[in-house]
């Protein structure tokens, strides 16, 4: 069941990095993070803020060449995986249901970067688009959950709501 989008605008990286760090302290072990954006949209600044809500000490860098990293030391373990130079076979391969699924790992958070490359997607999970806003600096970010609890959704929703504006300020306001 996909639950009505939630728009924010986000006007700088502090915003984007405060954004994830809300994510991190509220989000439930085996949530699932599809992060969408073009290269510099602000997807690895919303997963160190994500690291910090989770109380992870490590630094959060790309794992570009690593393909994932693991993070253990916070609430949950942080798994991140960035799919830019991989097509989907490759991806199969890195066998990411295993962390979603908290088969072989225990469950923590997944943050997938560039998540058009799976070749298939979890059940469930919170679909995260980032694009630069046209009318003013900084970022819209469109967080839409996929089958996910509906109260867990508006406790969220509430929580983002009163930290983060839906849409920017014009001129009038």
């Amino acid at each position: 069941m996909r639950i009505k989008p939630m728009q924010f605008f986000l006007p700088d990286a502090t915003a984007t990095h405060q954004f994830g760090v809300l994510l991190g302290q509220r989000l439930l072990a085996s949530s699932t993070l599809l992060l969408e954006g073009d290269l510099g949209s602000g997807k690895t600044t919303l997963t160190q803020g994500i690291a910090q809500g989770l109380g992870i000490p490590d630094v959060v860098a790309s794992p570009t060449f690593t393909l994932v990293c693991e993070y253990s030391e916070g609430r949950l373990p942080l798994y991140h995986f960035d799919l830019y130079r991989l097509e989907a076979p490759d991806v199969a391969r890195l066998l990411p249901e295993l962390y979603w699924e908290g088969v072989e790992f225990e469950p923590g958070l997944v943050v997938i970067e560039w998540p058009e490359r799976l070749p298939y997607r979890p059940a469930a999970y919170w679909s995260l688009v980032l694009t630069p806003s046209l009318e003013l600096e900084g970022r819209q970010l469109v967080l839409t959950p996929v089958n996910q609890d509906p109260t867990t959704v508006a406790n969220l929703e509430v929580q983002l709501a009163a930290q983060f504006r839906a849409r920017p300020a014009t001129a009038e306001s």
